[in-house]
């Protein structure tokens, strides 16, 4: 189902929104090496709860997932469970992947943070990712098609020669955390679903350095790269509105 949200269940949503741009903002400054994901969990959660807000993520699915948020470290395209024993090492990168619910309406965002210095070539996946969900918000407006996101973000991606991940998409959100319509990172433009004000929907690019193939560990959640090459995901939660898109978890600079 596609949700069709008043302007009032928008300034909930950007309420939610607001909560993750804290997150973010937080977690720009405390990174660092030797610390592990489950403390980078620890600093999300409580913003989260600190706002009387409920993770998306805990608990969520099934297994249910044991996190606040989503820690996927170097070649972990996404759903890391983030762990005491995974300490992060100068060099790695880490993908912050986190939701809040505020009053019943959710909002998705993910990040990739840098770990100390960081590999040239890594440094750009990571830039180039976040650079190709804007090319996708180019077209995040009403009557515009959800294939003419993808087609945005494949094209840019792939001038690079990176892997485009196929298996996992952005997606509707509003009242629940993922809803339709798929919205994918590649697809010919002038296809999919066509976009109405009202609607919120995730763009969220997952890029490889190598091959696109991905593949699913034995713990049931995390998601790798199967060459094991570092991939990068960057994320937010967008409003379709008569004037444009509104991003209710960006902040500029973070």
């Amino acid at each position: 189902m596609v949700e069709i949200l008043t302007s009032e269940e928008f300034e909930l949503m950007k309420a939610s929104g607001r909560i993750l741009q804290e997150v973010f903002r937080t977690l720009q400054g405390e990174i660092h090496p030797g610390m592990t994901t489950f403390d980078v969990d620890k600093i999300a959660h409580d913003i989260i709860t600190g706002h009387g807000a409920v993770p998306s993520f805990l608990n969520y699915g099934e297994p249910p997932f044991p996190g606040s948020i989503c820690a996927s470290v170097n070649e972990e395209v996404v759903h890391g469970i983030p762990s005491k024993r995974r300490v992060l090492r100068e060099g790695d990168i880490i993908s912050v992947d986190v939701g809040a619910i505020l009053e019943g309406y959710h909002s998705d965002a993910c990040r990739t943070y840098y770990v100390g210095e960081v590999a040239p070539e890594v440094r750009d996946l990571v830039e180039r990712t976040k650079q190709s969900f804007f090319e996708g918000l180019k077209y995040a407006k009403a009557g515009m098609r959800t294939g003419d996101i993808g087609h945005a973000v494949q094209e840019y991606c792939e001038g690079f020669g990176y892997g485009v991940v196929r298996e996992l998409t952005g997606h509707g959100i509003g009242t629940s955390l993922h809803q339709d319509p798929e919205v994918l990172n590649y697809g010919k433009a002038g296809h999919g679903y066509k976009l109405r004000p009202g609607m919120a929907i995730c763009i969220e690019p997952m890029i490889t350095l190598g091959q696109r193939y991905i593949e699913q560990l034995d713990d049931g959640w995390t998601i790798v790269t199967r060459d094991r090459k570092p991939a990068a995901h960057y994320e937010n939660t967008i409003l379709i509105t008569e004037d444009g898109p509104v991003m209710t978890t960006y902040e500029e600079d973070v």
